[in-house]
Order: C-alpha cells, then sequence, then structure tokens
C-alpha cells in the first residue's frame, strides 16, 4: 500500500512541475540596486500613442530664413558690418582694429579684442578671410584664433597648401585636438567656423566635467564634441584653471585676418 502511495504521490509532483512550465511567464527585467539585483515586473504595454507625446513646453519659434551665416532672431549680434562696439581691447579700450565695408580686420600691433559681455554655454558663430601673404609659411600665416572664456582656442590660420602641426592648423583646438579634415577654402576666400561650445564645469580647483567643442569648417565636421582638457597653452600640457564666465577673444598674431558676421546664441 505504501509502494503504491509513493508512486501516486510522485506522478502528482511530476505533473504539477510539468503544468508550471508550460504555464506563460511574466515578462521580468532586472534592476540595479546597490551591488544587489531586485526582479520586478515589466511595466504594462502602452498601447496609446498619446502616452508618449510631449507637449509642453512648447519650443519658442526662430526666424532662421535670412541668408547663410546671418544671425538667427534669437543671437546676440557681436558684429554685424557696421561697427566694432561690442569689442575692447584687454585693458577695456576701444577696439582699434580696421571697420570697413562690413568687415573687421585686425591691426597688427594693437593687441587681442575681447566681448564686452562675458558667456557661458554658446552656440558661435563667425567667418574669417585669410591675407595674401605669399612670403609666409606654417604658424606665420594668417593665424589667430578664437578663445572662449579666454583660455579655450580654436585656431584660425591658413591651411590650405600650408602645412604645419596638425594641432596647431585651423580648426584645431589648439595643441590638443587636430581637425578630423582639411576644409580650408583657397586664400582669400571666406571661412566659416560654427562652434558649439559647453563650458567646463567645477567644484572648488576641481574640474568636475570636462567642457567640449563641437565645430563645422565650411559646413563640415572637424570636432565631434571634442574634451577640452585644460587651457590651450603653446607650450608645455593643458592647465586646469577654475573659473566663470567669461569673455569671447579674437586673437592679433600679427596677421591681417579679416571677419564678418559674427554673432552666438547663449545655451
Amino acid at each position: 500500500m505504501n509502494k503504491i502511495l509513493t508512486i501516486v504521490l510522485t506522478i502528482i509532483i511530476l505533473a504539477a512541475c510539468s503544468t508550471k512550465k508550460d504555464m506563460p511567464q511574466t515578462a521580468t527585467k532586472k534592476v540595479e540596486v546597490k551591488n544587489s539585483t531586485v526582479i520586478t515586473k515589466a511595466p504594462e504595454t502602452i498601447t496609446d500613442p498619446k502616452a508618449t507625446e510631449v507637449w509642453e513646453p512648447e519650443p519658442e519659434v526662430v526666424d532662421a530664413s535670412k541668408s547663410p551665416g546671418s544671425a538667427p532672431s534669437d543671437a546676440i549680434v557681436l558684429f554685424g558690418g557696421d561697427n566694432i562696439d561690442e569689442w575692447v581691447h584687454y585693458d577695456g579700450s576701444p577696439a582699434q582694429w580696421t571697420v570697413s565695408d562690413g568687415i573687421i580686420t585686425c591691426k597688427p600691433g594693437t593687441g587681442n579684442i575681447k566681448t564686452k559681455k562675458i558667456f557661458g554655454d554658446v552656440q558661435f558663430h563667425i567667418e574669417w578671410r585669410s591675407p595674401s601673404e605669399p612670403n609666409k609659411k606654417g604658424q606665420d600665416k594668417g593665424n589667430s584664433g578664437v578663445f572662449f572664456q579666454r583660455k579655450y582656442e580654436v585656431q584660425i590660420l591658413n591651411s590650405f597648401n600650408n602645412r604645419t602641426y596638425s594641432n596647431g592648423q585651423a580648426g584645431a583646438i589648439y595643441k590638443q585636438h587636430p581637425p578630423l579634415v582639411n576644409a580650408t577654402v583657397k586664400t582669400g576666400d571666406w571661412n566659416t567656423y560654427d562652434v558649439i561650445f559647453h563650458a567646463p564645469v567645477f567644484e572648488g580647483e576641481q574640474m568636475v566635467k570636462n567642457g567640449t567643442m563641437t565645430v563645422l569648417h565650411n559646413g563640415v565636421l572637424i570636432q565631434d564634441h571634442s574634451k577640452i582638457l585644460g587651457t590651450t597653452e603653446y607650450i608645455g600640457p593643458p592647465k586646469v584653471i577654475p573659473h566663470g564666465d567669461d569673455h569671447i577673444v579674437i586673437q592679433d598674431h600679427s596677421n591681417y585676418v579679416s571677419y564678418r558676421n559674427i554673432w552666438l546664441r547663449e545655451l
């Protein structure tokens, strides 16, 4: 009798296990919680497309229908062709660079110019043109640069048929990141930079988040979210110097480099 009972119980247990195995299982997902794994049920299936629609806030309307290079309606115009009033020299004196026919041209020996206002994260647009300097080469040919927050330079250089060190040619984040390609047009033609600059973040003396730059040169991507390692030094490695918002600077490197259509959008 005991033997028969044992056989029956065994059959019942096996049948129960088989039934459990064949039953549809509830979808689960793993969630990591402080070195532990917690099994939770999957979220309910969404069948209504409206459940994933976001209506607020509504993006602001910006007029960008003007000619290429023109400032959109929400931009801060730093040079629109009439005057250089948005710029001063380092000591705060009026900028002495030449303004003629809607163009600013560096006046060598007068020094760098900087924006009167200070900025953080920006979308920045500038157009520049190298002078004819047939007897110059390398870093002496059409050299200038745009410094964000006075510390982080995107190099301006006549890199059309003019070889120099790669992390110092046009479009380089100076001495840190060479451009992905050389998109420089021939001498005398206008180049365009469109830069997305995100400033580094500091806590006390520590940089807790690197700044980044994305650069389009004549519409070609040449810096793709490149990480700023610190100041762009001429000699030696980058330096980490804590700071806040600061001026944008255009460099006087003793070359008659010209500029037009300078504007930015604060991000």
